[in-house]
């Protein structure tokens, strides 16, 4: 109970970014789904959003009681039609969500329903299905450094080696945090992924999630994934979509400026949260992890997880062309495309193909990112900075380059 009165006191300092879009969801929406993996703080923030919600009732799925409340749904919705109903763990019970299309129907104010849940294609399935044009879904991450940053005792490379989940960030040791991790790697694989209907041999799956960490900042390989799993190419490529879907990994899509060019075909993927690749490696520390061939791959998967993931209007891809020339990440909007290099070093060498990448992307502004505070510009329009300086000068909401 300690535990988690500190995770809350936390949350309670630490604002998420995503609250007022919540919020705002709320008022258009009768109801709003919070998709995101399991530990990142869904619960948390719909219950620091209580108390901007009167009538707020909420109701867990995994407690007997609260269950119970819902055998006959549209009595009890009926009986609180004033309330908020926060639903947690939505997908224990999917069958809820043609009763709240009914209950939505016969009254639609907005606000009266806020569903949290792990991202499932049977979730997104009914959610799209039983309430189209009547849910608003936003999916909701793990700690981000733009989250933190303001806080007196932020560390980048404590953030960096144990990833952005609250109770691995607040750990009082990497070796709480790393227990706390390795829990969390079996749990998914073991309970959630099983909870969520889909039946995979737990060791193959830990098998294959340990390879993509292997490969992490790499094209995906998916015949040699399947060599080395005994599986077949759409097998892979179905696992890998779930290990996608239920937030574990992100894969990248590559950037085409000109269709009729030579360019890589392929996806990147990356483990989400540099603190479960650093835990599927058996990375413990920073040293360690500074001495780890994954170290640069590392901070681009940072970097590019924390730049995506606070962004609502931009599309990320890569680019990489037949002959390796390449940008770690390229954001369009309409007809706007910034680019991304990715360095961790202090003093970052840019190559060849950097250079002859951003003469065929024609990007209107570059940052470099690297794993220190401040700025300096190395030409026109290219910027070296931190991440936290990145987002000085790109405002999530109205970017002023």
């Amino acid at each position: 109970m300690q535990i988690v009165n500190l995770i809350f006191n936390m949350h309670d300092l630490i604002k998420r970014s995503i609250e007022d879009f919540v919020l705002q969801n709320l008022k258009i929406f009768p109801a709003v789904a919070l998709l995101g993996p399991r530990q990142c703080g869904k619960s948390t923030l719909a219950k620091m959003l209580s108390e901007k919600i009167p009538s707020f009732l909420y109701l867990d799925l995994q407690n007997p009681a609260d269950l119970n409340k819902l055998s006959d749904p549209i009595l009890f919705f009926g009986a609180n039609s004033e309330a908020t109903f926060c639903i947690d763990e939505i997908q224990l019970l999917p069958e809820i969500f043609s009763v709240l299309r009914s209950v939505i129907d016969q009254n639609r104010k907005n606000g009266r329903f806020i569903l949290l849940g792990s991202a499932s294609r049977e979730l997104i399935k009914q959610t799209s299905e039983s309430l189209a044009g009547r849910i608003g879904l936003i999916e909701l991450h793990p700690f981000s450094i733009n989250e933190l940053n303001k806080l007196p005792d932020f560390q980048l490379n404590k953030f960096w080696l144990r990833g952005g989940y609250p109770e691995s960030y607040l750990s009082d040791t990497d070796d709480d945090s790393k227990i706390w991790r390795g829990n969390f790697i079996r749990t998914y694989i073991e309970r959630d992924i099983p909870q969520l209907g889909i039946q995979i041999p737990a060791l193959q799956l830990r098998r294959l999630l340990t390879m993509c960490a292997h490969n992490h900042g790499q094209l995906i390989n998916l015949s040699k994934f399947g060599e080395s799993l005994s599986l077949t190419h759409p097998t892979v490529r179905r696992y890998i979509d779930l290990l996608e879907q239920t937030f574990i990994l992100r894969t990248l899509q590559p950037f085409e400026v000109n269709v009729k060019k030579r360019l890589v075909k392929s996806p990147k993927v990356f483990v989400r949260d540099t603190g479960i690749l650093h835990q599927l490696l058996l990375i413990d520390t920073f040293n360690d992890l500074m001495g780890n061939p994954v170290f640069g791959s590392s901070w681009e998967g940072l970097v590019i997880e924390n730049i995506i993931s606070n962004l609502r209007d931009w599309s990320p891809y890569f680019y990489r062309s037949a002959s390796g020339d390449e940008i770690d990440l390229v954001l369009t909007k309409g007809s706007r495309i910034i680019a991304i290099e990715c360095k961790a070093s202090a003093s970052p060498t840019l190559t060849k193909g950097f250079w002859k990448s951003v003469e065929v992307i024609k990007p209107e502004k570059v940052f470099v990112i690297v794993p220190l505070s401040g700025t300096y510009p190395i030409k026109q329009n290219i910027t070296v900075c931190g991440i936290t300086d990145f987002w000085e000068k790109f405002n999530i909401q109205n970017p002023t380059l």
